[in-house]
C-alpha cells in the first residue's frame, strides 16, 4: 500500500525542507530584523557587525539611496532629502503631517487623491511615508537573503499596540513595495511575550512594559497552554527616554543660571549630552558634567539620586497607566507572574525598581530590551511559515478603540468593544426608520464617545434594494469581520431578499499614538456627561418616531375612530411632546411620550380591531381554517 504524503496548508511537503522566515522590528529610530539560522534565534547584522538599522533614508540627486548609518552620518548636511522617523507618518493625513512639517526639515504636498502625504526631496521626487518604511524594509531583507542564502518565503512584522487600521494597512503596503510576504502584523509586546514567554513555559497574565525612546506601551496578556490572549493596552505616547535626557537638559541650565533663550542648536547639543550622562548612570553612581554650548557653560556632576528625582514624575505617570491597564484587565496585581522589559529606556536602574515595586516581582531584561520584539516576531514568523516547531502558538490581540456604526440621532453603536481579542466577527442587526425606506446609509465609526461627532469615521457605504415596508420591519444585518492584522471588513443584508454591500476599511489616513490616547482619555473623563447626552438623543429619537406614528394614524383613522374630543386630546399630548423636544433631561421628554402613547392606548386599540374585522369580512371558518 502507498502512503500518502500529508502536510499542513503552507507548510513544505518534505519534512526537512525548512522554509525562511523572519521577525522584523520596524522601529521608528531602529529597525532590526531576527530569524532562525542553524536553529539558533538570533537577530542579524550589516557587514560592520551593527545589529541596529537605523530608521533613515537618504535620497541622492543621481535617483539612489542611502539607508541607515550611512544616512544618518549625513542627515545633518543634507536634511532637506534625508527623512527619518517615517513610521511617525505611517497612515496619517496630509493636514496633520503638515502640522508636524514646522517641525521637521521636508517638505509635505499632498498626493492626487487627497490623503497620503509625499515628501518633495532631491530632483522633484515625492516619495511616501510607505516607500521610505519599504526601502528600511528591502535593506533588512537583504539582511536576512544573505545570511540564509536565499529568499524569505514571508515575515512578520511588528507593529504598536496602539496602530489604527490604517497604520496597520500602510505597513503592509510598505511590505508589499519591498516584495515581501506579510504573514502577520504582530503586536510588539505580544512579540515580547513570545520572546520570554515560550522559553518559561509558564502559564498565567504577564505584564509587558515598553519604555522606548519616545512612548510607552503597556500590555497584559493571558498565557494558557500555548494560547497568548492579550487582555488589555494603555500607556502614555508622550512619555519615553528622551523626556528623561529633557529632564537631565533642564537641570543643566537650571544649574548653569543661564536665563537666555536656548536656541535649537543648543538644545540639540545638550540633550545629546545629557543621553550620554542617563546611560552613563545606569552603570555609575555620579557622573561628571562639563557643558560649553554657545555661551552656555557648567562644570559640576550629577548623582544618580539626584537623576531618580528628577525622573520620578515620568515614573509616576508610567506606574498610572499600568494601574489603568491592570483595572481593564479586571486582574488583580498577585494575578501577573512576571513582567517584561522592553525598550532600550528600562536600561534605566530607578526604572526596573519602579516596576518591581508596583507589580510586585523582579522584572525580566534577561534579553536585549532593544532586540527582544524582533525576536519574538521571529518565532512566531517560523510557526506560521509552516516550519515545525516546539513552540507553537496561538496569539490573540485586541483592539485599541472600539469599533461601531452611527445610528439615527448621531448616536455611535459599538459593535465590536475595545480590547476585544482578534480576529473577531461580529453582527448585529438594525432596522429602517422611515416607512417604504429602500437604502441604509452605512457609517462605520471608531472611538470610545456615545456620540459620532466625537468619534473618528472610518468609511460609509450604501445598502440598497432594500423592500419597502414600514418603519421597524425590515431586517439589516451588518457584519463587522476583524483579521488577525487588525484589518477591518464590514458587510450589511437585508435578511429577507439577500441583497448585500460591504466595504474593506481602507481609510486615506489614520490616528497618532496620541490621537488614540487622548481619545480613551477623553472617554473617561466624559463618560457621565455622554451617558446623559445618549439618554437624551435616544428618548428625542423615539419621541419623533411615536409622535409621527400617531400623526400618520390620525390622518388615516382620525375621523372614523375618534370622537372630536379623543382626537382633540391626542393632539394635545402631541404637542406637549413636542414642546419638550429639546429639553435636556431625558426624563422630561420620556414622560410626554409615555403620555402620548397612554392617550392612544383606545385608539390603537380600535385601530386593530378594525384591521382584524376588514381581514375576517366575507370569509367562511372553512376558508380560514384552510
Amino acid at each position: 500500500m502507498a502512503l500518502l504524503q500529508i502536510t499542513e496548508p503552507g507548510q513544505a511537503v518534505d519534512p526537512h525542507d525548512k522554509k525562511r522566515a523572519a521577525g522584523i522590528d520596524l522601529g521608528t529610530t531602529n529597525s532590526l530584523i531576527a530569524t532562525y539560522r542553524g536553529g539558533e534565534l538570533l537577530t542579524l547584522s550589516d557587514i560592520d557587525g551593527e545589529h541596529l538599522l537605523p530608521s533613515v533614508v537618504r535620497y541622492l540627486a543621481d535617483g539612489g539611496e542611502e539607508v541607515g548609518k550611512l544616512a544618518l552620518a549625513n542627515a545633518r548636511k543634507d536634511s532637506v532629502n534625508t527623512v527619518s522617523s517615517a513610521k511617525r507618518l505611517m497612515g496619517r493625513g496630509v493636514e496633520d503631517v503638515r502640522r508636524l512639517g514646522e517641525q521637521l526639515p521636508n517638505t509635505f504636498i499632498t498626493d492626487e487623491d487627497g490623503g497620503m502625504p509625499l515628501i518633495e526631496v532631491v530632483g522633484g521626487r515625492r516619495v511616501s511615508p510607505v516607500e521610505v518604511s519599504a526601502s528600511i524594509l528591502k535593506n533588512l531583507a537583504r539582511r536576512a537573503e544573505q545570511s540564509l542564502a536565499g529568499s524569505l518565503d514571508g515575515v512578520v512584522i511588528t507593529v504598536p499596540a496602539y496602530f489604527d487600521d490604517a497604520q496597520r494597512q500602510a505597513t503592509k503596503d510598505a511590505a508589499r513595495l519591498a516584495n515581501l510576504t506579510v504573514l502577520r502584523l504582530l503586536n510588539e509586546p505580544t512579540a515580547a511575550a513570545v520572546a520570554y514567554g515560550l522559553d518559561s513555559g509558564a502559564e498565567g497574565v504577564v505584564a509587558i512594559f515598553d519604555l522606548g525612546g519616545g512612548t510607552f506601551d503597556i500590555s497584559l496578556l493571558r498565557l494558557n497552554q500555548g494560547v497568548f490572549e492579550v487582555l488589555a493596552t494603555g500607556g502614555d505616547s508622550a512619555l519615553g527616554g528622551d523626556d528623561f535626557d529633557q529632564a537631565i537638559a533642564e537641570w543643566i541650565i537650571a544649574e548653569a543660571g543661564y536665563t537666555d533663550k536656548i536656541s535649537v542648536q543648543q538644545f540639540r547639543g545638550l540633550m545629546t549630552e545629557a543621553r550620554s550622562i542617563k546611560e552613563q548612570l545606569s552603570t555609575l553612581e555620579s557622573v561628571d558634567v562639563d557643558i560649553h554650548e554657545e555661551g552656555l557653560s557648567f562644570k559640576g556632576s550629577l548623582s544618580r539620586a539626584d537623576f531618580n528625582t528628577l525622573v520620578e514624575p515620568m515614573l509616576t505617570r508610567a506606574i498610572k497607566a499600568c494601574r489603568r491597564a491592570v483595572r481593564d484587565a479586571e486582574v488583580e496585581l498577585d494575578e501577573i507572574f512576571s513582567v517584561v522589559l522592553v525598550g532600550g529606556s528600562t536600561r534605566v536602574p530607578s526604572v526596573v525598581s519602579a516596576v518591581a515595586k508596583f507589580f510586585e516581582c523582579e522584572p525580566l531584561n534577561t534579553i536585549d530590551p532593544d532586540r527582544v520584539v524582533a525576536l519574538g516576531a521571529a518565532i512566531q514568523a517560523n510557526v506560521l511559515v509552516g516550519n515545525k516547531s516546539d513552540d507553537e502558538m496561538l496569539l490573540l490581540d485586541v483592539l485599541p478603540l472600539s469599533l461601531g456604526l452611527e445610528t439615527i440621532g448621531g448616536l455611535a453603536e459599538k459593535v465590536i468593544h475595545r480590547n476585544t481579542a482578534i480576529p473577531v466577527s461580529k453582527a448585529q442587526e438594525f432596522t429602517t426608520y422611515k416607512d417604504g425606506q429602500t437604502a441604509m446609509l452605512v457609517h462605520v465609526v471608531q472611538g470610545e464617545r456615545e456620540l459620532v461627532s466625537d468619534c473618528r469615521s472610518l468609511a460609509r457605504f450604501e445598502l440598497r434594494g432594500i423592500p419597502p415596508m414600514v418603519a421597524g420591519a425590515a431586517k439589516i444585518g451588518v457584519l463587522f469581520q476583524v483579521d488577525a492584522d487588525g484589518l477591518l471588513s464590514v458587510s450589511a443584508t437585508e435578511l429577507s431578499t439577500g441583497v448585500q454591500a460591504q466595504i474593506e476599511v481602507k481609510p486615506s489616513y489614520g490616528l497618532s499614538e496620541i490621537e488614540i490616547t487622548t481619545m480613551l482619555k477623553a472617554s473617561f473623563e466624559h463618560a457621565a456627561e455622554d451617558i446623559e447626552t445618549r439618554s437624551i438623543t435616544e428618548a428625542r429619537v423615539d419621541a419623533v418616531r411615536v409622535r409621527d406614528a400617531v400623526k400618520n394614524a390620525l390622518i388615516v383613522d382620525g375621523e372614523r375612530l375618534l370622537t372630536i374630543e379623543e382626537k382633540a386630546v391626542i393632539e394635545s399630548r402631541i404637542a406637549s411632546l413636542n414642546a419638550v423636544l429639546e429639553s435636556k433631561k431625558s426624563r422630561v421628554i420620556v414622560e410626554q411620550m409615555e403620555a402620548l402613547a397612554k392617550a392612544t392606548d383606545q385608539f390603537a386599540s380600535r385601530r386593530m380591531d378594525d384591521s382584524v374585522r376588514s381581514a375576517l369580512s366575507g370569509r367562511s371558518l372553512d376558508e380560514m381554517e384552510s
